[in-house]
């Protein structure tokens, strides 16, 4: 561990903007990308290291390995550090997605509404993907396997952000008092640099903010305030890795019009098609929405939004991970949080992805295509999007 000290923030920048720039597939396979780079070949970390960091940002909500990355960036480079890791792996996929957001809107004809039609139905066998995967990894047995049921069930009776967030709720709650946990062994962690002040710092102001933008929203009624506020609610609630971002952000911009069902779906079929963090879909969001956000702007704000209690959160947690982890009671409960959240992710599924996306035999077809490519052919996310994205637009054409 002691070669994470030592570096700068620019070197920080220059390694996480190469892995940025060629990190497909997921947080799972960024974090594979992660040990090859500082465990195995710069030696910044060690394996128990890398363990001990990992099981502490699946441990947090908000994206593992974006929040891993800042933690590298914070023990090798202090605070600049911690910036530059986050500039790095994420502004190439934000970039992009904002781009693809000012270009679709630009675009007309049967061939460019079929491309979108390609990307929406694509994300149906992404996600779909997400919660076969998941499933499998949160809930191997019976009572979490019950929670996600039931957690489906609550979520499409009780649309909207209330239904989801009160039943991951309830999954904690449940978990909390019902699920057995086996015991954890000590760990010696590293100083990251943050002392217990700070950190406690850090974390109430996460809390503030959560409380605070809501009502500032409200009291101003201003319209971009509102949107930062969802998006900072969705950054610090979502547990489960970036595909669980997608029921917040649904319900949180597309009810009250800020962007339109069809938008909101292209650009999650798109966002699976660019390397770096999934929250780098509210780039596209930003860049996508009408006045007063839109834009280059309006895409870089509300990626700072989404993003910044993931980091309040990591740098606030870091110096009591210790005592925390030790806690039964809170990992019972985080158990059921993350099986709840798979029944969140496959209620969404159903509504608004099947149902806004799927209108006939040949996109049932496509989406069937596309869930074979990635799980049985483990063909790339990138390739699938790019064909189904062809698939569409032919489709539109010769149709």
């Amino acid at each position: 561990m002691a070669g994470l000290r030592g570096g700068g923030a620019l070197e920080v920048l220059g390694v996480f903007l190469r892995l940025g720039l060629t990190s497909f597939g997921g947080p799972a396979a960024h974090l594979g990308y992660f040990h090859a780079e500082f465990v195995r070949r710069r030696r910044w970390l060690g394996e128990q290291d890398y363990a001990d960091l990992v099981a502490l940002c699946q441990f947090l909500p908000g994206p593992a390995s974006s929040q891993f990355g800042m933690a590298v960036g914070l023990g090798r480079a202090g605070w600049p550090g911690a910036l530059a890791a986050w500039l790095g792996f994420t502004l190439p996929s934000a970039l992009l997605l904002i781009a693809f957001a000012l270009g679709a809107r630009a675009l007309e004809g049967p061939a460019a509404t079929g491309v979108i039609h390609g990307l929406k139905v694509v994300a149906v066998a992404v996600v779909a993907q997400a919660v076969w995967g998941m499933s499998r990894s949160l809930c191997p047995d019976r009572p979490r396997a019950g929670i996600a049921l039931a957690a489906a069930g609550v979520t499409t009776l009780l649309p909207g952000a209330g239904g989801q967030l009160g039943a991951i709720a309830l999954g904690g709650l449940v978990a909390r008092w019902a699920l057995p946990v086996p015991p954890l062994p000590a760990a010696q962690h590293p100083d990251y640099g943050v002392s217990r002040r700070q950190g406690a710092a850090l974390l109430a102001l996460c809390a503030g903010l959560l409380v605070a933008l809501p009502l500032l929203a409200s009291l101003s009624g201003a319209a971009w305030l509102a949107v930062v506020a969802v998006l900072f609610k969705a950054g610090a609630l979502v547990f489960g890795g970036g595909h669980v971002v997608l029921p917040l952000l649904q319900a949180g911009v597309v009810p009250p019009g800020w962007v339109s069902e069809d938008v909101f779906l292209a650009g999650y079929g798109a966002a699976q098609a660019v390397p770096g963090p999934l929250f780098s879909f509210a780039a596209y969001l930003g860049a996508a929405m009408g006045p007063p956000l839109g834009g280059w702007a309006g895409g870089g704000l509300l990626l700072v939004a989404i993003f910044a209690p993931s980091f309040l959160l990591l740098a606030g947690a870091l110096p009591f991970w210790e005592a925390l982890r030790h806690r039964d009671a809170i990992r019972r409960a985080l158990a059921g949080v993350n099986a709840a959240v798979v029944g969140v992710l496959g209620a969404t599924l159903h509504d608004p992805l099947w149902s806004g996306s799927i209108h006939g035999r040949a996109d049932f077809c496509l989406a069937l295509a596309a869930y074979g490519l990635l799980v049985v052919a483990r063909v790339p996310p990138v390739a699938v999007v790019a064909l189904c994205a062809l698939a569409g637009g032919l489709g539109a054409v010769w149709g």
